[in-house]
C-alpha cells in the first residue's frame, strides 16, 4: 500500500486518509443534512437559497478563525515537544465534535457545531502541515505529500460509504426506504466518519518525532507576535519569492477550496438528482487518487512549479465549463476534471511551501499559510454567497473563480521567476 515509504511517512500519510474522510462527508453529505433541517414552512425554517448562502457564510467565518488563531498555534508548536501535543488536541476536539454534530437537531445548532468542528480539524492541518519536514527529506517531499493526497482519497471512501448507506436507508432518497429516523441516520454517518477519523491518526501519535524546533523562553507568548510580527515583515518586504507564492496560493486555492466546500450546492441549485451527485462525487475520489499517482511521479522528473501551473490551468478550464453545466452528465464531466487536479495542486503547494521555509519555524510559516489558504476559500464563499442572494445563477458563481486562477498564474510564474534570479 505505502511501498517505499518510511515508518514515520506512513503514519504521516495515514492522517490524510483520516481527516479526508471528514473532508468528504462536509463537501457530499453535510450540506445535505444541513439543507434538511433548515428547509421549510415552520417558523425558523428558511429557504433553499437562503440556506445556500448562510452554508457559505459558515465556511467563511470558518476560514477567518483558522486565519487569524494559525500563526499563533503553529509559532507556539515549533517550541520543542509541543507539536504534538497541539496537534493531538485538535483531532480530538475535532473527532467529539464530528461526532456530536449527529446529535443536532436544529438547523442552527448543527452549523455551529460544524463551524466549531471545521475549525478543530483546520487547525489539526496547519500542524500536520508543518510536519512534513519532520518526516521525510526535501528530496521526497513532493512524493510523500502526493501519497498523502492519493491515499486520503481512497480511504474517505470507506467510512462514507457507511455513511451513505446510512443516509439511504433513513429515507434520504425515498421515503418508502426508511428504515430508521433520518436522525439515527445522521448519528451513524458522523460517528463513523468520527471514529475513523480518530483510529488511523493514532499511529502518527504515537510514531512522530519533532526534529525541528526552536527553543522554548520565558516569557513565551510575547515572544511568539513579537516573532510573528518579524516573520511577517521579513517575508513581505525581503524575501520576494515566498511572498509572491502566498498571493499565487491565496488566488488559486480559492476556486479549489470553494468548489470543494460547495459541490453538493452546485448540484442541488439545478435540481439534479442527489444520489447521481453523490456516485459521481465517489467516483470523483477514485480519479482524485490516480492523479494524485500520477503527479507524484511526474514530480520525480519535472519541475514542482510547472506540474501546479498545469493544476492551475486545469482548474481554469473547469471553471469556464461550469458556464455550460445543466445535466448529470455535466456535473460528472466537472467532477471528473476536479478530480484530476484537486489532490495535485494542493499536495504540490503543500510540498513545495515546505521547500523554501525554515524548517525550524514549519508551525509558524505554515499557520501564516494557512491565513492565505483559508483567507481565500472566505472569498470565494463569499462570491457563491453574493451571487446567490442577487438572485444569479450557480454557473455565473462558479465561472468567476476562473478569475483567481488566472491571477494565480500570473504570480506563481512571478514567483518562479524570483526563485531563480537567486
Amino acid at each position: 500500500m505505502f511501498k517505499g515509504l518510511t515508518k514515520q511517512e506512513k503514519s504521516w500519510v495515514l492522517y490524510d486518509v483520516g481527516n479526508s474522510a471528514f473532508t468528504m462527508l462536509a463537501c457530499s453529505l453535510i450540506p445535505i443534512f444541513f439543507k434538511e433541517l433548515a428547509i421549510g414552512t415552520a417558523p425558523g425554517q428558511i429557504t433553499s437559497d437562503k440556506a445556500t448562502a448562510y452554508y457559505s457564510i459558515a465556511i467563511s467565518i470558518v476560514t477567518i478563525v483558522v486565519a487569524i488563531i494559525g500563526p499563533v498555534f503553529g509559532a507556539i508548536a515549533d517550541h520543542k515537544d509541543r507539536k504534538k501535543i497541539f496537534f493531538t488536541s485538535a483531532v480530538a476536539l475535532g473527532v467529539i465534535g464530528c461526532i456530536l454534530n449527529g446529535f443536532a437537531t436544529s438547523w442552527v445548532a448543527f452549523i455551529v457545531i460544524f463551524v466549531l468542528t471545521k475549525i478543530t480539524y483546520s487547525a489539526s492541518l496547519t500542524f500536520y502541515d508543518s510536519m512534513l519536514n519532520d518526516v521525510t527529506t526535501e528530496d521526497r517531499m513532493d512524493e510523500v505529500s502526493s501519497y498523502g493526497y492519493a491515499w486520503g482519497y481512497i480511504g474517505s471512501c470507506i467510512p462514507f460509504l457507511v455513511a451513505m448507506v446510512a443516509y439511504i436507508l433513513s429515507g434520504g432518497l425515498k421515503p418508502d426506504l426508511m428504515l430508521f429516523p433520518p436522525m439515527v441516520g445522521r448519528i451513524i454517518g458522523f460517528a463513523v466518519t468520527g471514529i475513523w477519523w480518530f483510529l488511523v491518526t493514532v499511529p502518527l501519535i504515537k510514531n512522530y518525532k519533532q526534529i525541528n524546533y526552536v527553543e522554548t523562553h520565558h516569557g513565551e507568548i510575547g515572544q511568539v507576535f513579537k516573532k510573528i510580527f518579524g516573520t511577517f515583515k521579513r517575508i513581505f518586504t525581503n524575501d520576494k519569492k515566498v511572498f509572491l507564492f502566498l498571493v499565487a496560493f491565496f488566488l488559486y486555492i480559492d476556486g479549489v477550496g470553494t468548489i470543494i466546500d460547495n459541490c453538493i450546492n452546485i448540484g442541488t441549485d439545478l435540481g439534479l438528482p442527489t444520489v447521481g451527485q453523490v456516485v459521481f462525487l465517489l467516483a470523483t475520489q477514485v480519479v482524485a487518487f490516480a492523479g494524485s499517482l500520477v503527479f507524484a511521479k511526474l514530480s520525480k522528473k519535472y519541475d514542482t512549479v510547472t506540474l501546479i501551473l498545469v493544476c492551475i490551468v486545469g482548474y481554469f478550464c473547469v471553471c469556464i465549463y461550469a458556464l455550460f453545466l445543466h445535466t448529470l452528465v455535466d456535473f460528472a464531466i466537472l467532477a471528473f476534471g476536479v478530480g484530476c487536479f484537486q489532490g495535485s495542486i494542493q499536495s504540490l503547494s503543500r510540498s513545495y511551501y515546505s521547500k523554501i521555509i525554515p524548517a525550524e519555524n514549519s508551525g509558524e510559516y505554515f499557520g501564516i499559510y494557512d491565513i492565505f489558504s483559508k483567507g481565500a476559500s472566505f472569498l470565494g464563499s463569499a462570491v457563491i454567497a453574493w451571487v446567490k442572494l442577487a438572485g444569479g445563477s450557480i454557473n455565473i458563481a462558479v465561472a468567476l473563480l476562473s478569475i483567481f486562477f488566472a491571477l494565480g498564474f500570473v504570480f506563481l510564474k512571478l514567483s518562479d521567476k524570483q526563485a531563480k534570479m537567486r
